[in-house]
């Protein structure tokens, strides 16, 4: 079983996309998978679900802030297992082609916006010693929590991450075992992929010297699997000039670069989340479609073998 955090600075960058479609793309090719929505704005929720079934069912008690709400009250945490919702519209899909995989959600609460600040008044302490101990508490708690519901359950665990580097998106990657960046080339959304690399191998560096504090704590080294491009206008089969040039920009940063991109295609992408399934999962309804899905077809098939999924 392996944890992925997907993120990038930016909002706006296809980032829920790249999940919802790797996700039923997995999970068409047999595997057992687990999402967690981290983003307050929920978009990957309601790729799956509706909002009404969200507002009868989950809001209350079985979003991923009802586990971050017991850490700030200082109670015992929700077992992670009590959140997990599946999600009938792609697992019927998923059952009726007999694949084998799954696609279960935890799903994400607007009230993850306030949950930062409530978990910050935890990190303090006595005494230095204390104050590491504290936040080794605060940022480690999901990774061993995530370990327990899904290392019998779940080949993947895909954690859609919040446009920021706060307490909860922290813990996501404090979870991981690798990281993915989508990104639109662009000057503002590639601007902050170095600093977002070198902001994550400063936690891991700081997380791994206060471990050394408690015992019952491993250190961690999450991977980066590199950066996939998304929004590509194609034009003669391949990226325009102008997005070109980001993406050779971006290669020589050092952080590695898929080769599989997405598309652009605003009415194809969406309109996907209305019917609850990914569009890799949806019916070819013209040619347009079938290279759209042929391309993330693709790009799961290099996710696969950089990850060994």
């Amino acid at each position: 079983m392996q944890i992925i955090s997907i993120i990038n600075y930016k909002g706006g960058v296809g980032k829920t996309t790249v999940t919802a479609n790797l996700a039923g793309e997995l999970a068409f090719r047999g595997k057992k998978v687990l999402i967690l929505d981290m983003d307050a704005q929920a978009s990957l929720t309601f790729s799956f679900v509706t909002p009404d079934y969200w507002d009868s069912d989950l809001k209350e008690s079985k979003t991923i802030k009802s586990w971050f709400d017991c850490i700030s009250e200082g109670k015992s945490t929700l077992p992670l297992s009590d959140l997990i919702t599946s999600p009938q519209k792609v697992n019927d899909f998923l059952r009726q082609k007999s694949t084998g995989g799954v696609v279960d959600l935890i799903s994400s609460h607007l009230g993850l916006i306030n949950v930062d600040l409530e978990l910050a008044t935890l990190l303090g302490g006595a005494n230095m010693t204390q104050t590491k101990k504290n936040y080794i508490k605060v940022h480690g708690k999901l990774r061993s929590e995530i370990q327990k519901v899904a290392s019998s359950q779940y080949d993947v665990v895909l954690i859609d991450c919040p446009p920021n580097f706060n307490i909860v998106t922290k813990n996501a990657l404090i979870a991981s075992d690798k990281i993915l960046i989508p990104a639109k080339p662009d000057y503002l959304s590639t601007l902050g992929i170095d600093y977002l690399h070198r902001s994550v191998n400063d936690l891991v560096s700081e997380f791994n010297e206060y471990a050394e504090l408690d015992s019952d704590t491993d250190v961690v080294d999450p991977e980066f699997i590199g950066v996939v491009f998304t929004m590509i206008q194609i034009y003669s089969g391949a990226p325009i000039a102008a997005q070109q040039q980001f993406i050779s920009q971006t290669k020589r940063l050092g952080v590695p670069v898929m080769k599989e991109k997405f598309r652009e295609n605003k009415s194809i992408f969406a309109e996907a989340p209305q019917n609850g399934l990914p569009v890799v999962l949806n019916g070819y309804s013209n040619n347009t479609h079938n290279e759209v899905v042929d391309e993330i077809e693709n790009f799961v098939a290099e996710f696969i073998d950089q990850t060994g999924i």
